[in-house]
């Protein structure tokens, strides 16, 4: 097969060029020939050449003008060149060989085979030539092509000598059976399996990158299933894990929360790209192991998990090496507030529970409620339109109020510091409990977030401390 009509980028004849200017051969590799063969985007392009990548690089770097970012890494052998949203990297070709304890391979210079033997699956050992000799011949030692059209994931060499030289390989193929929606060749699959304990040899910085990708491909579910039922996910996220299985008592059963979990990871996933509102869809019921009790009356119950599961989240997200910033916190914020929508459609409830919403969620407010919607997934259609109705009219009122008072972030117009200056205070438990007493006020409505309520609210409540104004602030 012979694919130079597909090579339409610059770059190729560039590199060929420097190639045949050096005398090595020279050949594209991985993933951009496997998206080339799917006709998927690819911007970063892989290049190995059986010599020196730095040289190449070097050379294919002078002819693009020399005004390109340009780096090398000696203690990998490589270089690579940005050229706007395009990253092209160069390596020699080389074989590897592991020790039982380590992931550092000993390296040495090799062949075209001897680097395609090293690759991960056969998927990614695909070659096309850059050689003036055969330009564009594709290079398919594996049989590549055959496995992109049966939508298969396998290794090029034996699945545990693959797996054992680099563990992180297991997460990746499971995360490239999630991103393309293909199939684990059955070897592949039960070897992972078998192998999974050696995946803790792995930094959690490398399996989180991986798993980030699972939970951003379109069905995310397909990535948990595959690394649930190969028990990858027990090595490094048992909470997950502990999440699958119904139990039975006098009759009352409470449903699987893994299966509901990814049910709801796929509905929101439907509706949103952002990796925090996926992982709060994660994270949701992760608490449920934890709070379950059974009640004769009620059956089976999870009180208070939305508060212990967001208690949970920062252990987890330090464990996994996940970012401990906002991204964390809005997590652990929508984990906490998920329940709180659901009562809200009532009739009797009050505004004054609709702007305690709207201020606790502040700007999340909209994630929390597809959250809510997605966590809907009930078999029974009826039930779940009329679940879908209520959260409708939750944030019909949310609109009304938040016209009215503008509660959502609001600050109250009376600060701590003007508290301390009108009632000649140092920072201290009145100034704390007189700020509280004037945002609770607002919050239930008793007074309008406005100078002249406010401050005669403030007053008073000073009164109460036997609190005077000094310096009065109007």
């Amino acid at each position: 097969m012979n694919l130079k009509e597909k090579l339409k980028e610059p770059i190729f004849e560039i590199v060929a060029k420097a190639a045949k200017k050096l005398g090595v051969e020279t050949y594209v590799v991985g993933g951009y020939v496997r998206d080339l063969l799917l006709e998927r985007p690819s911007k970063d392009i892989d290049f190995v050449c059986v010599g020196s990548g730095v040289e190449l690089a070097k050379a294919v770097h002078e002819l693009l003008g020399g005004n390109k970012h340009f780096g090398v890494f000696k203690s990998f052998g490589t270089a690579m060149i940005k050229d706007g949203d395009n990253e092209y990297e160069f390596v020699g070709a080389r074989k590897e060989s592991y020790s039982r304890n380590s992931r550092k391979p000993v390296v040495e210079d090799g062949t075209l085979e001897d680097d395609q033997n090293r690759r991960d699956f056969t998927i990614n050992a695909l070659a096309v030539s850059l050689n003036e000799s055969n330009y564009g011949e594709l290079v398919d030692p594996f049989n590549g092509v055959e496995d992109l059209k049966e939508k298969l994931i396998r290794t090029p060499l034996e699945p545990e000598r693959t797996f054992s030289d680099d563990p992180l390989r297991m997460m990746r193929a499971i995360r490239f059976a999630s991103q393309l929606n293909f199939d684990i060749d059955g070897d592949t699959f039960e070897a992972i399996g078998a192998m999974r304990e050696r995946i803790k040899i792995v930094s959690k910085e490398r399996i989180i990158v991986e798993l980030n990708k699972i939970i951003l491909s379109k069905t995310p579910s397909y990535g948990f299933k595959l690394l649930f039922h190969t028990k990858l996910l027990h090595e490094f996220f048992p909470e997950m894990a502990a999440l699958q299985g119904v139990q039975t008592k006098d009759d009352k059963s409470h449903k699987d929360n893994f299966y509901h979990t990814l049910q709801v990871l796929d509905n929101i996933s439907e509706h949103t790209d952002d990796l925090w509102l996926r992982w709060a869809a994660i994270m949701h019921d992760i608490a449920k192991p934890a709070t379950k009790r059974f009640n004769k009356k009620v059956g089976w119950t999870f009180h208070g998990h939305e508060d212990k599961g967001a208690r949970m989240t920062p252990g987890i997200f330090r464990r996994l090496k996940l970012p401990m910033g906002p991204e964390m916190k809005l997590v652990q914020k929508l984990v906490r507030l998920h329940l709180r929508p659901i009562p809200l459609v009532r009739d009797e409830i009050t505004d004054s529970a609709i702007r305690r919403l709207l201020f606790d969620a502040g700007d999340d407010i909209d994630g929390l409620m597809m959250l809510c919607r997605a966590d809907i997934t009930s078999k029974n259609n009826a039930k779940v339109k009329r679940f879908l109705r209520n959260f409708d009219i939750v944030e019909e009122k949310m609109r009304e109020v938040e016209e009215k008072d503008k509660i959502r972030n609001f600050q109250p117009v009376i600060t701590g510091d003007m508290v301390m200056k009108a009632f000649d205070l140092k920072p201290s438990r009145d100034v704390g409990d007189i700020k509280e007493a004037l945002k609770e006020a607002v919050l239930d409505g008793q007074i309008k977030n406005e100078f002249e309520e406010a401050y005669g609210y403030m007053e008073k409540i000073g009164r109460e401390k036997g609190l005077k104004i000094v310096n009065p602030l109007k």
